[in-house]
């Protein structure tokens, strides 16, 4: 089977040879992970994908998603050990040189509607989606022939409301809400009209397989807004994607949002959602209770990265776990984040080893 068909059947509840193993940002390392694998291995070259034999599973095509022209990356301030620069998103941002930790954001885009109407105008046209489109599509035609890759429109960081956040900031979003509502959903209207006119082109070139939307919008708490705010905001760009996602013939629809997801996660699926990661732990998200309560919902994620770091008898809780939810079927295994610098080469590649067996051994 190929790998594209097999991820895509695997979480929508198909028949599969076998579960698909080492997919998605949940197996790569952060940071200085990498390093110190390199190191505790003795194999300064070492790649975990090849050394550990990861699946492929997405193709995705180069499309010009945001800012159109991009703005001018540019560094602001080099303060030693931080850097204030300017990206191409036209966020202002605080960044430690050696990448061992998240951004200070300090500025955004957009501050008023006027900048939103100005800014649309500038770099978020719907008259220049061919010019947004920059594949190659002879050469992903082939690629996607070779590989068995399943074609996904829809990466970080584009999401209904994870993109409004990165053009206004945080606080201030939370606040439009209440004080500039129309901005806020003409945002988030147009952001998904610009989207779907691109996939529309890819929708003419290959078949989709997958629409990916970033979303980032709980924290520890839960969701930043309301189920009601959701509704009224976000859903009715949902019910597009999903009218897009039935008339193209895509199976599989998903959100990325860290921290506690338990209220997305009814609500969205409600609209056309059939896929969320990556389930927290930390955030107290419990995958098992996950597949109790939703179990046509396919989750990638949910194993507890921190265990990385601990012993061993920690990791064979995670492994445990994942045996229980391959049994039941619409799962992809995965740590619930990036791996932190912290975590012992020895007990990824255990755990890893172990996680790849209980894959090759399982199908549905």
């Amino acid at each position: 089977m190929k790998c594209g068909e097999r991820i895509v059947r695997c979480l929508t509840g198909g028949n599969i040879d076998r579960i698909p193993f080492g997919v998605g940002l949940g197996w790569r390392p952060w940071g200085d992970a990498l390093n110190r694998w390199r190191q505790e291995s003795g194999d300064p070259s070492l790649d975990p994908a090849i050394a550990l034999g990861y699946d492929s599973s997405f193709a995705i095509p180069r499309l010009e998603s945001g800012p159109f022209p991009h703005y001018e990356n540019k560094i602001i301030a080099d303060e030693g050990e931080t850097i204030v620069s300017l990206d191409w998103r036209g966020i202002t941002m605080r960044n430690r040189k050696d990448g061992g930790s998240m951004p200070e954001f300090l500025d955004y885009p957009v501050k008023s509607p006027d900048d939103w109407n100005r800014i649309k105008q500038e770099r978020y046209r719907l008259d220049l989606i061919d010019e947004r489109v920059v594949e190659d599509w002879p050469a992903f035609i082939n690629r996607i022939a070779a590989t068995g890759e399943a074609v996904q429109v829809g990466v970080y960081p584009w999401g209904v409301f994870g993109t409004v956040r990165d053009l206004l900031g945080a606080e201030e979003l939370l606040i439009s809400f209440i004080t500039e509502p129309e901005m806020v959903k003409d945002m988030m209207r147009h952001l998904t009209s610009l989207w779907i006119k691109l996939w529309e082109r890819v929708a003419a070139r290959v078949q989709i397989d997958h629409i990916h939307i970033w979303e980032d919008m709980s924290g520890k708490q839960g969701s930043l807004i309301s189920p009601a705010m959701i509704e009224e905001f976000m859903m009715p760009c949902y019910d597009r994607i999903a009218d897009f996602a039935k008339t193209h013939g895509v199976r599989l629809v998903s959100v990325d949002t860290d921290g506690d997801c338990s209220e997305l996660v009814p609500l969205m699926m409600k609209h056309g959602i059939n896929m969320f990661f990556p389930f927290e732990v930390q955030a107290g998200c419990d995958i098992l209770d996950y597949r109790k309560k939703y179990p046509g919902l396919g989750i990638m994620g949910g194993l507890d990265k921190r265990v990385l770091s601990g012993s061993l008898a920690g990791v064979e809780v995670e492994i445990e776990k994942t045996k229980v939810m391959l049994s039941k079927g619409r799962y992809v295994p995965m740590f619930d984040h990036l791996i932190p610098p912290d975590a012992k080469w020895e007990n990824f590649k255990y755990v890893a080893e172990k996680i790849k067996f209980l894959c090759e051994s399982t199908n549905k």
